[in-house]
């Protein structure tokens, strides 16, 4: 007697699992890129500045290599870790100038006055700051230093939300007139006059 075989049926094949849904590109970031190092030209209509070079080289203020280019009678702007932005960038820009020797380009900065407009040309664009406010820098305090070349100005370690700008010429006369005649291995006297604004326009040139 041939014994009774059972029938097994085929088992379903397991269905596929949906392919999962393609990744969305990476969300772009609103804030600009910053340039990098790039030359520029400074106005200033309330003093009678108008297109003063202004030569970026990697450094901090009034270094060596900025002070030499000043004495080109021209602005220095210094980049990189210990120095500032470019024009036009989140952070501060800072620019500085002789106030008496080299043809004393910034002689009458101390006179510009919150809510005069200050006009940097860089690649093609107009960026218009407005003063907000007057600093005064000790290069006798390590302190004040980093103030001023703080990416907010007078707040070091705060992260900047803003482009800024910082421009500085010495404060001689008045350091002379107050009997303070010290001076840096530069022969920088003490203290800087530093004018603050805030970006507010930008438009081609």
């Amino acid at each position: 007697m041939i014994p009774a075989t059972t029938s097994v049926a085929p088992s379903a094949p397991s269905p596929t699992p949906p392919a999962p849904p393609p990744s969305a590109p990476p969300a772009a970031s609103s804030a600009p890129s910053p340039r990098g190092p790039v030359a520029a030209e400074l106005s200033i209509p309330s003093i009678g500045v108008e297109d003063l070079d202004v030569v970026p080289y990697e450094g901090t203020t009034d270094d060596r290599p900025g002070t030499r280019i000043q004495d080109r009678g021209v602005a220095a702007s210094p980049y990189g870790e210990r120095g500032g932005v470019g024009p036009g960038d989140i952070g501060n820009y800072l620019v500085t100038a002789h106030r008496l020797s080299a043809g004393g380009p910034l002689r009458e900065l101390p006179s510009v006055e919150v809510g005069d407009q200050v006009h940097v040309t860089a690649e093609g664009t107009v960026y218009t700051y407005e003063i907000t406010e007057t600093r005064s820098t000790s290069f006798r305090s390590t302190r004040s230093l980093a103030e001023q070349r703080a990416a907010v100005p007078g707040e070091p370690g705060e992260k900047p939300t803003r482009a800024m700008i910082t421009l500085s010429t010495c404060a001689t006369p008045e350091d002379n007139a107050a009997g303070n005649f010290w001076r840096d291995a530069l022969h920088n006297p003490e203290h800087r006059i530093d004018k603050i604004g805030v970006l507010t326009s930008t438009r081609a040139a």
